[in-house]
């Protein structure tokens, strides 16, 4: 007895066969909708200053870590230029897929209102995932040519020279040139302002004489506060730094109003998937408290941070608003 002579098993066997296709085509198309796994190919994290300042040191300590993390390397990429504001345009217009992100800070907040044309928006353009770090400014002078022990003197030498004493800052727009533009209301004071593109070039002449004093972060100067050939007179934040214990505030230097510092996180284009934010935001969390980084952000004077998107957004809407009052009332304005 062949199989042929019972039609229901012909049947069965047709229908378990048109079944299977079915279930294998279902399943391809399955794959075929899930997105693939991610990443598969190395990041890029784009700094915008040059190599060696502040930036550029939290970017390639957290790369080192999150490329352990994900398992693809995690290239830092230097775009300077323009108050940081190029490297963040550029980060805005990239493919939102999770590979090009931003390395943003404090000064992206401030550049909103100082610059009258940004070809980004960076709260719409932008989608935040973690605030890394925390970093005070610091006032430092040539310890060599700007004779001044403290802030009195520093602004008594100011004065009696208006236009003269040279401040150098990171660019136009960051938060270097507000708290300068900041420190000349409350004191009646009239500095040279320099911009630079980043923290390298400006210690580098910092060094050299060629401006007499700045209030960049502490990561950059920090050696160099200790090796004496540049002196500390005041940090820019309401309390004083951990690294820098002897160093007073500018409040406690008499100048009220102050309480500036810089932060640092990570930003990747605005439509990237949610899911991708949210792994990075874990894995750079993760990272961030971990015993390991701590004690490398206490060696360069930073106070790591980590937190929600959320948290992150918020800090920009609330800093944008507060940022834009003081560059209306320092008539700080960029074309």
């Amino acid at each position: 007895m062949t199989a042929s002579s019972f039609p229901f098993i012909q049947g069965r066997r047709t229908v378990l066969r048109a079944g299977a296709l079915a279930l294998g085509l279902g399943t391809a198309a399955l794959a075929f909708a899930q997105p693939a796994a991610w990443p598969t190919r190395p990041l890029s994290l784009v700094v915008p200053f040059p190599a060696g300042g502040t930036t550029d040191v939290l970017a390639r300590a957290l790369a080192e870590k999150l490329s352990q993390s994900l398992g693809q390397p995690v290239v830092v990429e230097s775009r300077p230029g323009a108050g940081a504001t190029l490297g963040a345009d550029y980060v805005a217009k990239a493919k939102p897929d999770g590979y090009t992100l931003l390395m943003g800070a404090v000064h992206h907040t401030i550049a909103t209102s100082v610059y009258k044309k940004l070809p980004y928006d960076f709260q719409k353009d932008l989608a935040p995932i973690t605030v890394v770090a925390m970093v005070p400014n610091v006032l430092v002078i040539n310890a060599a040519s700007t004779p001044a022990k403290n802030v009195a003197e520093l602004v008594a030498l100011a004065k009696a020279a208006p236009g003269k004493l040279a401040y150098g800052s990171n660019g136009n727009g960051t938060a270097q040139h507000l708290i300068g533009t900041q420190f000349q209301a409350s004191t009646g004071t009239t500095l040279l302002h320099v911009p630079y593109k980043g923290s390298g070039p400006l210690t580098t002449d910092l060094l050299g004489g060629q401006v007499a004093m700045s209030f960049d972060t502490i990561t950059p100067v920090l050696q160099h506060i200790k090796g004496g050939k540049l002196r500390a007179l005041a940090v820019t934040t309401a309390r004083r730094s951990s690294v820098l214990p002897d160093v007073p505030t500018l409040e406690e230097a008499g100048l009220k109003g102050f309480d500036i510092g810089t932060w640092f996180g990570v930003l990747a284009p605005a439509a990237t998937p949610k899911e991708i934010v949210a792994r990075l935001n874990t894995e750079m969390v993760k990272i961030i408290r971990s015993p390991d980084f701590a004690q490398r952000m206490q060696a360069i004077g930073a106070e790591p941070l980590g937190g929600t998107q959320e948290e992150m957004a918020r800090q920009i809407r609330e800093e944008t608003a507060k940022f834009g009052k003081l560059v209306k009332e320092g008539g700080v304005a960029i074309e």
